[in-house]
């Protein structure tokens, strides 16, 4: 059963929306559009804190918190997770999984204190890939602005045995572009790992969810422009999911 997740980036306490990590728009309210995903149709949701600084950290709990009280489903906080005490004040203000990226690659053994204490469950491994040559990827850190080398499928291979339960994968090649999602970096990772992967950047119709289903054997598709702007509504694209022969929950 697949799985549709939309995404929220926020930054200073509100939803944004860019172009390969850039030119962002406000499209609302955190609390508010989660609660309404929630509400209508979405499996669990990812929330990105594209500010991440230490000083918005109270404004990121709070409406971790708020959201925590309006949502029924599992969602997922990333950006800016450092240490094993940011991931305890995000679980503790509700949030049900972490995802870490730049951290990860900087300090590889949070993975595995975090899946340590409160299980791989809760650890979401995001790693933001751009290609560097025809079928390799590079791993970007820091919103995408820095190009660490590593190999983007070796990483997600060495994430999982830190202890991640699962991969969140943004192409950076597509994101925000709405052209479809990288298949076959997304193809490549998913057939590297055993755990859950969920694709994510480029979605720009319902027809390229059912794309990724099918082409791919991803767990899930994250999606955000379709849902923000209102071009498409969740229970719209499980429907044509189903119609096209992809089980959706």
């Amino acid at each position: 059963m697949k799985k549709i997740v939309p995404c929220l980036d926020v930054k200073d306490g509100k939803v944004v929306k860019g172009i390969q990590f850039v030119g962002l728009r406000t499209m609302g309210d955190p609390v508010e559009m989660a609660a309404y995903y929630s509400k209508n149709g979405a499996d669990e949701l990812v929330f990105l804190d594209i500010a991440a600084t230490t000083e918005a950290r109270g404004t990121m709990l709070k409406w971790v918190r708020e959201t925590a009280q309006h949502v029924t489903v599992p969602f997922t906080v990333g950006g800016g997770v450092k240490t094993l005490q940011d991931a305890e004040q995000l679980l503790e203000a509700g949030a049900d999984k972490i995802g870490i990226n730049s951290a990860a690659v900087h300090h590889p053994s949070l993975l595995k204190e975090i899946a340590e204490k409160y299980g791989s469950q809760v650890v979401v491994a995001a790693i933001d890939a751009k290609q560097a040559a025809p079928g390799k990827w590079h791993v970007m850190i820091q919103g995408g602005k820095h190009d660490t080398g590593l190999d983007a499928i070796e990483w997600a291979k060495e994430v999982e045995k830190l202890g991640a339960g699962e991969i969140l994968l943004t192409s950076m090649d597509s994101d925000g572009k709405k052209d479809g999602y990288d298949l076959l970096l997304t193809k490549a990772v998913v057939d590297a790992v055993a755990i859950p992967v969920t694709a994510s950047g480029g979605c720009g119709h319902p027809q390229h969810i059912i794309d990724v289903f099918k082409e791919t054997n991803v767990a899930a598709a994250l999606a955000a422009s379709i849902f923000h702007e209102g071009t498409h509504t969740i229970q719209e694209v499980k429907h044509l999911c189903q119609e096209q022969g992809v089980r959706v929950k």
